[in-house]
């Protein structure tokens, strides 16, 4: 089954990283979703919650304050101007 890499940094540090089903996020446009085969993208984030659904463990939660989203070739990346992780997430693989 295909899945997504997904990278999330603040601009001042490392949030998350790891592989996820499915990632759903506020941009300016609206709220968008993503899942494995999407076509590429270019957004500006808005102040919000990311949710991420990892291959393996619970839902991630996560805090932004707005930033920019990027998706290709199953890799989604985000960069926030401040983000925060939910008090349940831990910290994925680097």
């Amino acid at each position: 089954m295909a899945e997504l890499e997904v990278e999330i940094v603040a601009a001042d540090h490392f949030v998350w990283s790891g592989a996820a089903k499915m990632v759903k996020a506020r941009t300016s446009d609206g709220e968008i979703g993503i899942l494995p085969g999407h076509s590429p993208l270019l957004a500006i984030l808005a102040e919000g919650e990311l949710a991420i659904e990892p291959v393996s463990g619970d839902r991630i939660s996560v805090v932004v304050d707005g930033g920019f989203f990027s998706v290709d070739n199953n890799r989604v990346v985000i960069v926030a101007d401040n983000a925060q992780m939910g008090e349940a997430a831990t910290a994925g693989i680097r």
